[in-house]
């Protein structure tokens, strides 16, 4: 979420489903508030695990959801949770775990925790320990929950995950305890200090795939849930797609990318041979990288990438749409893919100009033109990954 032009809230989560089961017991949720300025994360773990586990969870979050954004009083609304829950069969008891992360401005947090490992504030890679405020429910005695408030500022990060990190490894050697706490929190550190800038997405991802590794069946004894906020600078991508509808403007076109700081795509070769004529940078193509039917990707000095243009970003449409797995993606666009996730502000510069060659009734009825598939993609990023898009036509 973009706070200001300088700010930005990335918010990510990962996780692997207890070996066995087809569902998280484990749900995490969020909800940007724009007119507020808010951003609420809960991450809930069901009692047990598989499909009861996961209605636990899922009915958790979705009610805290509800309530912190509409600002219940927090003791109230978690005894309205704990009652709504529906009774284990075997051990008698309604129950989840959460943890409530309410950011504010961008500038403060409020936390609240019942029964799930302590959520990790670092800052300049060093845990910072808040106070806690204590509250305990008449109804539900057995139930504490931990109430925090605190500034947040630019390279903080927030970290919070389901006991199925902290455990794994539980029993097995060198890890009698498990991973723990402790555990966890050294080994990110690690990961900040080679990596200062690592996205939450991969930090939560290093820890989620750590947790498995503990378990040494080689699959997750529990499911392993690893959320990440991580307040920073925005990271800024910029895409030329198409020739402009004017020719005379090919050199504005291509100085789009001129003292632009982020990463850089070309997609079209018409667009790569304006970029290339008119900043003289010659093209690379190697040949053999082609694989299964799409035109393989080029080199140019300066840009991330450089590819083909329609069937490409087609491509990268239907996967986004169907959240395609990254492994069952193409390589090219496994690597566009992670270049959009990596970006936080991204740009398409869009020519008009129409290409004589799609205009063939024979092609595929998928092969749309270069507006409409860029409006999906734009869709996607919007709705399913948070990130903010703009679209200049020229």
């Amino acid at each position: 979420m973009m706070i200001n032009d300088e700010a930005f809230i990335e918010v990510e989560c990962s996780q692997l489903i207890k070996g066995g089961e087809a569902v998280a017991g484990d749900d995490f949720k969020t909800e940007i508030l724009p007119n507020e300025q808010r951003y609420i994360s809960v991450l809930s773990d069901g009692l047990g695990s598989g499909i009861k586990a996961a209605l636990l969870s899922n009915m958790t979050t979705a009610m805290a959801l509800k309530f912190v954004a509409q600002n219940k009083e927090v003791l109230k609304s978690s005894e309205i949770i704990m009652d709504s829950l529906p009774v284990c069969e075997v051990r008698k008891i309604s129950y989840a775990t959460f943890t409530i992360v309410d950011l504010i401005n961008g500038v403060k947090a409020r936390t609240v925790e019942m029964d799930n490992p302590e959520l990790i504030h670092l800052r300049a890679n060093r845990e910072i320990v808040h106070e806690k405020k204590e509250l305990v429910s008449k109804k539900w005695p057995s139930r504490k929950l931990l109430l925090s408030e605190f500034p947040v500022q630019l390279e903080d990060r927030i970290i919070f995950f389901s006991d199925g990190v902290t455990q794994a490894g539980l029993g097995m050697k060198p890890h009698k305890f498990g991973w723990t706490r402790s555990g966890c929190l050294k080994y990110i550190q690690e990961l900040i200090a080679e990596n200062p800038e690592i996205s939450a997405r991969k930090l939560s991802k290093a820890v989620v795939r750590q947790a498995c590794c503990m378990d040494q069946c080689g699959k997750p004894l529990d499911d392993i849930t690893c959320a990440v906020i991580y307040f920073r600078h925005p990271r800024r991508l910029r895409l030329l797609t198409g020739p402009p509808f004017k020719e005379e403007h090919d050199a504005e076109y291509a100085g789009y990318f001129r003292n632009f700081n982020g990463k850089k795509i070309v997609c079209g070769g018409t667009t790569a041979q304006i970029v290339s004529r008119e900043l003289n940078i010659p093209i690379r193509t190697d040949l053999k990288n082609r694989t299964r039917g799409l035109p393989p990707a080029s080199q140019m000095e300066g840009i991330d990438m450089v590819t083909e243009g329609i069937l490409t970003l087609t491509e990268l449409a239907v996967s986004l749409e169907k959240e395609t797995p990254l492994s069952k993606m193409q390589p090219i666009i496994q690597n566009l893919y992670n270049l959009f996730m990596d970006s936080d502000i991204i740009e398409f510069i869009v020519g008009t100009k129409i290409n004589e060659a799609h205009q063939d009734p024979n092609l595929p009825v998928d092969l749309e033109m270069r507006r409409n598939i860029i409006k999906r993609i734009r869709v996607c990023l919007e709705e399913k990954y948070r990130k903010k898009v703009t679209v200049r036509y020229i």
